[in-house]
């Protein structure tokens, strides 16, 4: 098992509530060769870390190519490498804000580019996320196709993720769980994720709206305050379960560009919303798969026999939370 490492309290919580304690990832690797221990864990922590669990070289190629997509449209400082991905400040900014997709970080014109990438499909499907999914579920796991990627700017328009739950946004399964890695090395001054420790046992809580992806933010009590992060290398993996309350750091450099991939992976045989199976763009399946080279990465999910879900719009809001 890795080991906790505890550090002193960086920054206060909402005034009036108590200092927020902050802690580091524990890495769960050691614990893949004991599927028993992975989901005791899992189950009391509602999140697990892994180092270097995915392969360098594919995340390096999609990061040449998101930011390749970025440099055609003239975001990226010409003057500086390519793979460093430093932003042209007043190039990005003068992106009107009606053309910015603020939950990504760029244009929706960019983002429908970055949706065609075969590469940013492909990545879900590696035999190292299904393998850990298959142990964690004890069952065939199935991604999401669904990808999300982020793209975060410094662009004005853009505040960072408030802590949320995914599960009011994507619903199906409570035990769908969130894969996020970035794309490129993360440290947290760039703006990674933390997560609150066992926040997922509370089932889902109350929102109330907030700037940032989602518009929706957690309503959180005075003593959840265990929230742990780390610093991301190229290949670590963070995942979490959908009622995991999680949010992303401030991106301290105001020249660089965060990008990362967001994944959702459950169980083959439960529950999924339709809208999980749709893309996170609007493009049609045909558009995004045109000029494709692998042809058994289209549609895959139809292999399987879906059981869809109803959604429940009550769940974005609940008003009240009594705390205990």
């Amino acid at each position: 098992m890795g080991i906790v490492i505890a550090t002193p309290s960086v920054e206060s919580a909402a005034p009036g509530t108590a200092r927020e304690k902050r802690s580091l990832f524990e890495d769960a690797t050691p614990l893949l060769a004991d599927p028993a221990a992975l989901r005791a864990r899992a189950a009391q922590d509602g999140y697990l870390f892994f180092k270097h669990l995915l392969p360098a070289e594919p995340l390096l190629e999609l990061r040449r190519q998101m930011l390749t997509i970025c440099a055609e449209r003239g975001w990226l400082a010409k003057d500086r490498e390519l793979m460093e991905g430093i932003i042209d400040l007043d190039a990005i900014n003068r992106v009107p804000e009606e053309d910015l997709r603020t939950d990504i970080g760029v244009s929706n014109e960019a983002y429908r580019a970055v949706q065609k990438l075969e590469l940013f499909h492909a990545l879900p499907h590696h035999p190292k996320l299904l393998a850990l999914y298959r142990a964690l579920f004890d069952a065939e796991a199935l991604p999401h196709p669904r990808h999300i990627a982020r793209m975060i700017t410094p662009h004005r328009a853009m505040f960072p993720t408030p802590p949320h739950q995914d599960f009011i946004h994507i619903q199906g399964t409570p035990q769908t769980w969130t894969c996020w890695f970035p794309v490129g090395n993360c440290p947290r001054e760039m703006g990674s994720l933390t997560t609150l420790r066992g926040s997922h046992r509370n089932g889902v809580v109350s929102v109330a709206p907030a700037k940032g992806a989602g518009n929706l933010a957690a309503i959180l009590c005075p003593h959840e305050i265990d929230w742990v992060e780390g610093d991301f290398e190229v290949g670590d993996v963070l995942t979490f379960n959908s009622c995991t309350v999680h949010r992303a750091l401030r991106n301290q450099h105001r020249d660089r560009i965060r990008l990362s991939c967001d994944v959702r992976f459950q169980a083959a045989g439960d529950v999924i919303d339709e809208g999980s199976l749709n893309p996170h763009v609007d493009l049609s399946w045909e558009e995004i798969y045109a000029g494709w080279e692998n042809r058994e990465l289209p549609y895959y999910w139809k292999r399987h026999d879906m059981r869809l879900s109803p959604w429940d719009p009550s769940l974005l809001w609940q008003k009240e939370r009594i705390c205990r």
